[in-house]
């Protein structure tokens, strides 16, 4: 994302330079929230002396402040004194995310350095009707914006996550299996319209590996495998720093991989894909005929942190499942770090430890040797933070202009790659 932070330069004059560079200072606080000058300095390759008088001059535009907090884990910041952090200003605008579950709509409004201001939560079947979604969406989107004080219109983008592959060639979602309520929708459109402002849509595993790579487990990691565990198993990569969607968007649809042949039917058609076993409502029916129907996956994973061997025993056949699945993946991509998060993720080494040993058994051993499995960081809000993370990311380029050396949001417009 490009923002003009002044009037248009001359081109080819040290004004121009001047510009540009304070542009990439710009786009380094957009995309990590919070940074120190140091931070700055290395990830533009600009001196520190530039930084300090770039920073300078956005602060006295009311673009950027300081703010306390601590820095990134990989600033390489030595002992000592703190930095200080800079983020962009509150008032220059703000975003809002949307992570649609497969059980639930979770909705959040940030300001531009990624803080997360106000959030609230609802329990709701999201793949029967798009349309009860999108209402539910509208209301949550009213009662965090309120919660806030945000007005409407400092609102610069909405990123939204949806359960389900979208193809970013015609903007619908892409499988009528996965989400029966929702084909043929033009998600981001029919939501820009009941908010009136910009939205753009992607699939919730792939934001849960932006949330994971930019402020979790996978931070510093440029080729990633994320894994959403939860009502359904999908999994978000990033390739050389980029979000991999596929063709049509259907990549990294790992759950629907063939792992019984024998097995039983899966909502997409097939019979014995991944998520029959391994995913949330699998793994409630096998306990159910010895636990009875009332468990939830949460009461499942307690359970078997407290011993009991039931629990134990079906969250481990899960986990060699999943590894079964991952070192497919791992001798396909090679990533360098495997993020295990969703809901089942809360079981830790339970869960892990059967999915690394069933990884190092079925991948090539230079593949499982470079895959780092790790539990995500963010939990339950990993999808979230990545919808927050796509709006920033893709705002108007118009997003914020300067006039008379004072920062003023412009008005809302469309949403750009």
């Amino acid at each position: 994302m490009r923002l003009v932070v002044g009037s248009s330069p001359r081109t080819g004059s040290l004004e121009s330079l001047r510009e540009h560079n304070l542009l990439r200072v710009v786009d380094v606080l957009l995309e990590r929230g919070v940074a120190s000058r140091a931070d700055i300095a290395r990830r533009t390759g600009l001196s520190r002396t530039t930084v300090s008088s770039l920073v300078a001059d956005l602060i006295r535009r009311g673009l950027v402040c300081e703010r306390a907090g601590t820095p990134e884990r990989d600033s390489g910041a030595g002992a000592g004194r703190p930095p200080v952090l800079l983020a962009l200003d509150r008032s220059v605008g703000a975003v809002v995310g949307l992570d649609f579950g497969h059980t639930h709509l979770r909705v959040v409004v940030a300001d531009l350095s990624h803080e997360i201001l106000a959030e609230a939560e609802q329990a709701m079947d999201v793949d029967h009707s798009a349309a009860e979604g999108f209402e539910a969406a509208a209301t949550l989107v009213d009662a965090v914006l309120a919660e806030a004080g945000v007005p409407r219109d400092r609102v610069v983008n909405v990123g939204m996550g949806i359960p389900g592959p979208i193809s970013h060639r015609s903007g619908t979602v892409g499988s009528a299996s996965i989400l029966p309520g929702w084909v043929g929708v033009r998600a981001a459109e029919e939501l820009e319209r009941r908010l009136g402002m910009p939205v753009v849509v992607e699939n919730d595993a792939n934001l849960g590996a932006l949330g994971e790579s930019l402020f979790g487990a996978g931070r510093g990691a440029r080729e990633i495998v994320y894994l959403k565990v939860s009502s359904g198993i999908g999994a978000g990569v990033i390739l050389g720093g980029r979000i991999h969607r596929g063709a049509g968007g259907t990549a990294g649809e790992i759950g629907h991989l063939l792992v019984d042949e024998g097995g039983h039917v899966c909502r997409c058609g097939n019979r014995g894909c991944l998520e029959t076993v391994a995913a949330a409502p699998g793994l409630l029916e096998q306990i159910s005929r010895t636990h009875g129907s009332s468990l939830s996956i949460h009461d499942v994973v307690a359970l078997a942190a407290g011993g009991d061997p039931g629990c134990r025993r079906v969250i481990a056949d899960a986990g060699q499942h999943i590894g079964r699945a991952v070192a497919m993946l791992c001798n396909l991509l090679n990533p360098e770090r495997v993020v295990v998060g969703g809901d089942l993720s809360a079981a830790g080494d339970l869960l892990l430890g059967p999915l690394r040993a069933a990884l190092d058994r079925y991948a090539i051993p230079s593949a499982a040797e470079d895959a780092d499995v790790r539990t995500g960081l963010l939990g339950e809000r990993a999808e979230v933070r990545g919808a927050v993370a796509l709006a920033i990311g893709e705002a108007q380029p118009s997003l914020m202009q300067a006039t008379g050396g004072t920062a003023a949001l412009g008005s809302r417009g469309g949403t750009s790659a």
